[in-house]
């Protein structure tokens, strides 16, 4: 029988051990992500926005703030959204951006407010009782028409500890029926990092419109 006090103590932990671990490595996460190419990503979520730039941009789970300053660079007016204050502060410093420090358990986010919101290596630490709750925040703060892009690494729908992170892990046709049901129109999808085998493209990286 499910027990919602049971639930609560157990997202509270999944929370408390994700934050704390991206506190306890913000600095070592800053520079072993700087060379990271995610270009892709970013060019997917900009191609998909449909309205005249600059773009008003949430990046959520932002971490030290490497695409804070992309998008800064390309002349939009970027927000960024952490869990860690460790890693939000880092953020702060380097991208000049405004960070929103919250759990992404609980946001709080203004209403139809982003054109876009760029979710890289984030949205695989919610678990499945808690992802249509966050899905739905993040549908709330797009505008109409607003753009989700997400990218994460890719399983069986499966949920576990790696180490003091808690993960899930979607294939294609998962993270499809999370997104429907929070009424997410798909535009497109692709596998990460591009031109190899399937079997080594470890990340499901996905674009969608309110």
């Amino acid at each position: 029988m499910f027990n919602p006090q049971n639930f609560a103590d157990e997202s509270r932990l999944i929370s408390q051990k994700n934050i704390g671990h991206y506190d306890q490595n913000a600095i070592s996460y800053d520079e072993g992500t700087q060379g990271h190419d995610v270009s892709q990503n970013i060019d997917a979520l900009l191609r998909a926005i449909k309205t005249e730039p600059p773009f008003h941009l949430l990046d959520f789970g932002c971490g030290p703030g490497r695409d804070l300053q992309t998008f800064t660079k390309l002349g939009h007016v970027a927000i960024g959204l952490e869990g860690s204050q460790q890693a939000a502060q880092i953020a702060r410093i380097k991208s000049g951006c405004e960070i929103l420090v919250q759990d992404f358990f609980n946001l709080s986010l203004p209403d139809n407010t982003f054109d876009g919101v760029f979710a890289n290596a984030s949205l695989f630490h919610i678990p499945n009782k808690l992802l249509p709750k966050v899905l739905g925040n993040l549908w709330a703060c797009l505008k109409p028409n607003g753009i989700l892009f997400s990218s994460n690494p890719r399983g069986n729908n499966k949920e576990s500890w790696n180490g003091d992170r808690f993960g899930s892990y979607h294939n294609l046709e998962g993270w499809r029926s999370f997104m429907t049901n929070a009424q997410f129109a798909e535009i497109d999808y692709y596998y990460r990092p591009s031109g190899l085998p399937l079997e080594q493209q470890p990340w499901l990286a996905s674009v969608w419109k309110k």
